[in-house]
């Protein structure tokens, strides 16, 4: 979700501004998501990397993510939507530890949409905390290395009882994956839209999932 910043750049509004309109975005596509049947969606809403902003924004940020929590968990209840935090969520500070608690036990029982929320979240963190993972377990004689397959590996990752995504859509038209979901997206179709996630709504929503539509996937096969 690219692109926050430069919307109120453009606009001469400060950046948190572009944060709210950004949440805006981000309630009309889960909205969407859950009418078009769609089962797992993805938010990247906080990276490992986001750490190293300046203090004032993700104080800010931190501030609204819990306003957000609070005022949509019922919206997201009413839809029958589920919510998962990937991520390194012990180092969030303690009242969105809690909110996220709260909410995500409040969406339990739903079996909709399952809304993923990556906070705190690195692709290579990911990768790096699951080999930690597998090295204990080889250490404490749980696992032997010669068992050790991909479909293992996975186990260990956040996304462990996850499927791997079908398509990623990157807004404001920057061509790289930042750290997102690497195991993951080995196979995963790419759509890159120059909208700005502020303006990222459904229409735009809709035209990233035809476009996957009309891709061929071969998994490296003819």
């Amino acid at each position: 979700m690219d692109g926050n910043g430069r919307w109120a750049r453009e606009r001469h509004l400060p950046r948190i501004e572009g944060h709210r309109m950004g949440a805006e975005s981000a309630r009309v596509i889960i909205r969407t998501a859950g009418e078009l049947g769609i089962k797992y969606l993805t938010l990247y809403a906080f990276s490992v990397e986001n750490w190293n902003r300046p203090k004032e924004e993700v104080d800010a940020l931190m501030k609204y993510l819990v306003h957000y929590l609070k005022t949509e968990t019922p919206e997201l209840n009413k839809n029958n939507v589920r919510l998962q935090i990937i991520g390194q969520v012990y180092r969030l500070p303690d009242n969105v530890q809690e909110q996220l608690k709260k909410s995500i036990a409040t969406l339990s029982k739903n079996n909709g949409l399952t809304l993923i929320m990556a906070l705190s979240y690195g692709g290579r963190t990911e990768i790096v905390d699951a080999v930690r993972s597998v090295a204990q377990k080889v250490k404490a004689g749980e696992l032997d290395p010669p068992d050790i397959t991909e479909q293992i590996f996975a186990q260990h990752l956040y996304t462990r009882n996850v499927p791997d995504p079908d398509v990623l859509i990157r807004t404001s038209g920057e061509m790289r994956v930042s750290n997102f979901l690497l195991w993951q997206i080995s196979y995963t179709e790419l759509v890159v839209t120059p909208t700005l996630w502020p303006d990222f709504r459904k229409p735009q929503f809709c035209a990233a999932l035809e476009e996957y539509n009309r891709r061929h996937r071969r998994f490296g096969a003819l």
